[in-house]
Order: structure tokens, then sequence, then C-alpha cells
């Protein structure tokens, strides 16, 4: 019986309960309940550096093959194989005996044609005089003046032989033309070597900078070209700072963009382009595979949408899915560039602040309200 009278206060208190509680608090919890919930991402510029890594080979700035300008015996060398030379040093003696007879004799030749000019030169002046007063003829005095001017070509004959036998006993010391290091001799004392031999005797190669050509797309110079304007390929101004990466590790400091071919390679549909990058050390050889990552384009306020949250229709268009300050979501089109990470770059269609539904894409219509939540994200800083 007690029993009875419990339960029958129970429903009581709950029937008058429910007729009590007010309609519109009700009505509230049903409109919250019938809101889906989805994340959104926050829109907010974010620093970008977007760069783009092309292999390329390594070659020194200057290089230069030794190669004898006379014939002779090799007597002497005088540099380690390996070491590092300077620029108008001596590296190899070509037995000079006969090109010091050639200069002497060519000096002997120009002293006496200087004193056949002498002799002539008092002749032509006598003569000269006697004209005057016809102690000789006409035609003698100018047989003589004709014999002091082949004298006096005779001169600049042998002077001209002379220097070319200085030269010739000059070049018998093979002398480096530039500062670098030296590799492996082609010779040894005792070869014999020709004048303008097809092989060199050695080779010098500075290496303080050294080149990397690379290949880039034709597309990507023509946009880079934009991007930099007055930049690549222009030798009086600043050019795009490009990394140099070996075995997929940063190396040295930044280089720079010095040449771009201005021929497309028909078969690759690529321009070859040449950066300088500073060698300390001479660590970097010529010959190396290496890659440069290059500094395509940088904006420090770059709009990034999460690849998760872009729909693409079978047009090719491009839609994100935005909720407006009234608590509603709707798709809305955009442009997008460029892939960076797992986000895209868009041009146009968002701005700073809005927000765009990053999960629960398959659970909203258009113009329906949402409950938002934002969505945790790592920001992108480069590519």
């Amino acid at each position: 019986m007690k029993r009875s009278f419990i339960i029958a206060g129970l429903l009581v208190t709950l029937i008058a309960g429910w007729y009590l509680w007010p309609k519109g608090s009700s009505d509230h919890l049903q409109g919250l309940s019938m809101k889906p919930e989805v994340s959104v991402v926050t829109m907010k510029p974010e620093p970008l550096v977007l760069t783009k890594e092309l292999p390329g080979r390594t070659s020194a700035v200057r290089m230069a093959e030794i190669r004898p300008q006379v014939s002779g015996i090799v007597t002497k060398r005088f540099f380690v194989e390996g070491s590092l030379v300077q620029q108008g040093q001596q590296l190899y003696q070509i037995a000079p005996a006969t090109y010091q007879a050639a200069f002497n004799s060519a000096k002997a030749n120009l002293s006496k044609a200087e004193a056949n000019v002498k002799s002539l030169q008092a002749k032509a002046s006598r003569y000269e005089e006697l004209v005057k007063i016809s102690g000789v003829s006409k035609q003698d005095y100018d047989d003589a003046k004709a014999s002091l001017a082949q004298a006096k070509a005779d001169v600049a004959i042998a002077r001209s032989e002379v220097s070319m036998a200085g030269i010739n006993l000059d070049y018998t010391r093979v002398i480096s033309p530039i500062s670098g290091r030296i590799g492996q001799s082609k010779v040894t004392e005792g070869a014999l070597v020709n004048a303008n031999q097809q092989s060199p005797l050695a080779v010098v190669q500075q290496l303080d900078q050294i080149y990397v050509d690379v290949s880039q797309p034709s597309e990507e110079l023509i946009q880079l070209r934009q991007r930099h304007q007055g930049q690549v390929g222009d030798s009086g101004a600043e050019s795009t700072p490009v990394q140099l990466l070996v075995d997929g590790k940063p190396k040295g400091e930044p280089g720079t963009l010095k040449f771009s071919d201005v021929t497309v390679n028909p078969s690759t549909g690529t321009v070859l382009l040449r950066i300088l990058f500073t060698n300390p050390g001479n660590e970097i050889l010529p010959g190396m595979f290496v890659h440069a990552r290059l500094e395509q384009w940088r904006d420090d306020h770059a709009i990034l949408v999460p690849q998760k949250s872009v729909s693409r229709s079978a047009d090719g268009s491009v839609s994100v899915w935005v909720v407006g300050a009234d608590g509603k979501a709707n798709p809305r089109p955009i442009i997008v560039t460029e892939v960076v990470g797992d986000k895209w770059l868009v041009s146009s269609g968002l701005k700073a602040g809005e927000k765009v539904v990053y999960e629960g894409i398959m659970k909203i219509q258009p113009g329906m309200a949402v409950k938002t939540v934002e969505a945790a994200l790592p920001p992108v800083l480069a590519r």
C-alpha cells in the first residue's frame, strides 16, 4: 500500500513538471540538438616561401688547360699534383737552348741592320750636299735615299724577329694563366711536347667559387622571370637566392642565379640555368651531382586552405564551405594555384578571418546553421 502511494506521487510530479516547464527552453534544446557540429579552420595570413629543387652538376668557375706554345723536351716540373698554384707561376720548363740561340741570332741581325742604317744615312747626307753642286748625279742621290729606306725596313724586320724569338724563348717557361688547383700532370721530365698539341699537360681549375648547371621547365622560368623582374640572367642586378644541397643537406652560403640560356631544349622543354656558389675550402669539386633549391616566390601574407576542405567539380572548378557570421554554412568558389604540403595556396575567393569547414562537410546543406569547433592545424612556413 505504501509503495503504491510513492509511485502515484512520482507520476503526479512528472506530469506537473511537463506542464510547468517553459516551452521556449524545450524548443531551444531541440534547436541545439539539430545543429550539426563541424570543425573549421579560420583563415589567417601565413609566411610562405615557394621553392623548387632542381638536380644539376657542378663545374669550375674558371678552367685553364695548360698546353705548350713551343715544341721541345720537358726538362723540369715545378708543382705538386693536386696543389694550389698561383697566376703567373711556372709549371714546366721546356729545353730553352735552341730558342736562346735563335734569340741571340735575331739580336745580332738587328745590330747588323742598325749599323747598315748608320752607314747609308751618312752617305745619303753627303749626296744631298753634292747633288746641289752637281758633284753627283741625281740618280746616284735617289739610289742612296732608296738604300737608306730599305735599310730602315730591314731594321724593322730584324726587331720583329727579335721580338718573336724572345716570345718563343719565354714560352719555354710554361706559366699558369689563372690561380687554382692543378690536377694530374700528363707528362714527366724527358717527354717531348709539341706546340699547340691537343692533349693538355695539366688542367688548372679555380674552385673558390663553383658553378651549378641545372635545367628548369621553360614555363616555370617564365613565372620566375615575372616574379623576379630584371633579376634572372641580368648580371647587373641582384640575382635570385638559391641554396646548394649536397646529399639532401644545405651546404654553404646561398648562391645567386647568374645565367639562363636563351634556347629551350626541344627534346625536354627545359632551359639551362647557371648558379654561382662560394666554395670555401674547395670542398665542392667539379662534376659532382647536387641539387639547387631555387626560391620561386615569397609572400608574408599567404592564404592557405587545407586540401581536405577543397571540393573539385567535374568542370574543374574549386570550392569550399564557408561558415558566415550568421553561423550558416554555404559553398563558395575559390581559385587555387600551388600545392603547399597538405594545403592549397588561394589566389582569390577567401580572405583572412573567414571560417572554412574542415571536417563534417557530409553533414551540412547550403544555408544550414552549424555548430563550429576550431580545428588545430600546424602552420606551413615553407616548401
